[in-house]
């Protein structure tokens, strides 16, 4: 018995090329074609189909500009006003800076004046003894041997490309509180911050990134001196005050130092507003009656009367 044949006589094999040979033959997707075709199609029909589209995009980007080229304007023609407001503002500060200053010049020459007069007409007793009191109060000039502590805020090590580390560490009121409050209790007899002369209705307080002291503003680095006994140096360092400012310093940066300084000059403190005042029952010192200040402010409420620190 004769096999089979496969195939019929003469029949040529189809052999289907493979996934490979395709894919290097016809490297795109059948799609691509397509929307090349349909692109083709439409420009052949004529420009006016696609006129829309491109005139809705001409329209916009006009506008656009447009609206940028009046905002520019605007911009240019108030600027003018505003560097001359700006400027006018900056020459009435400097002005009214020059005249507080010549004003203050001239209150202490007239307070000068007014001492000079009162020790005339008091006896030597009498002008001496307002002389110490006024010591006490802050509201003489005194002279003495005493401490300077400073305190500056810490140098800027942001870095130039990243900016980090921006925003030095800086001193804040209630530093400067607590160094006033470990000065008092080491037993200083007169304390001023940057001439500023405190007293017991004293505030020191913040504005902002400003510090007051009896809302005058005082920037650093900031001197807290104090005359005192000769071991007020040591009962501050020892304190709890100093102790906490030397640890603020060791982890921000602060720049924190105590020196002891000869024949220290402190100012007067400005007049205080007086309120309400009785008259003394008494000439003895214990009997004084005037009392000064506004009700309910805060700062240092220590009085404190010479024990040979200060003259």
């Amino acid at each position: 018995m004769n096999a089979p044949r496969l195939g019929k006589p003469g029949q040529d094999r189809v052999y289907a090329p493979d996934f490979l040979t395709e894919l290097f033959r016809n490297p795109l997707d059948p799609g691509y074609a397509d929307a090349a075709a349909a692109r083709r199609r439409a420009e052949a029909s004529g420009p006016a189909r696609g006129w829309p589209g491109r005139s809705v995009s001409v329209v916009v980007v006009v506008l656009l500009g447009f609206l940028f080229a009046v905002a520019y304007r605007q911009t240019m023609a108030d600027e003018p006003g505003r560097s001359q407001a700006r400027s006018g503002l900056v020459t009435q500060i400097k002005e009214r800076e020059g005249q507080t200053d010549r004003l203050s010049t001239r209150a202490d020459q007239l307070r000068e004046e007014v001492s000079r007069q009162r020790d005339a007409a008091l006896s030597g007793s009498a002008a001496a003894r307002l002389r110490n009191l006024e010591a006490s109060t802050g509201l003489g000039r005194v002279r003495g041997d005493g401490v300077v502590v400073r305190l500056a805020d810490a140098p800027d090590q942001a870095d130039a490309v990243t900016g980090a580390g921006a925003g030095p560490s800086q001193v804040l009121y209630s530093d400067l509180q607590g160094v006033a409050n470990g000065l008092w209790s080491a037993g200083a007899e007169a304390i001023a911050i940057n001439g500023q002369r405190l007293t017991s209705t004293s505030t020191i307080r913040s504005a902002g990134k400003a510090i007051l002291v009896d809302f005058r503003p005082v920037t650093g680095p900031y001197e807290v001196s104090a005359i005192g006994p000769g071991s007020m140096r040591r009962k501050f360092e020892d304190s709890r005050n100093a102790a906490l400012m030397r640890e603020v310093a060791q982890k921000t940066g602060l720049s924190f130092g105590v020196r002891e300084s000869d024949d220290l000059t402190l100012p007067a403190a400005p007049e205080p507003q007086l309120r309400y005042a009785k008259p003394s029952v008494s000439p003895s010192p214990s009997a004084s009656g005037v009392r000064s200040g506004s009700p309910g402010s805060s700062g240092p409420a220590t009085t404190v009367s010479p024990s040979g620190g200060g003259r």
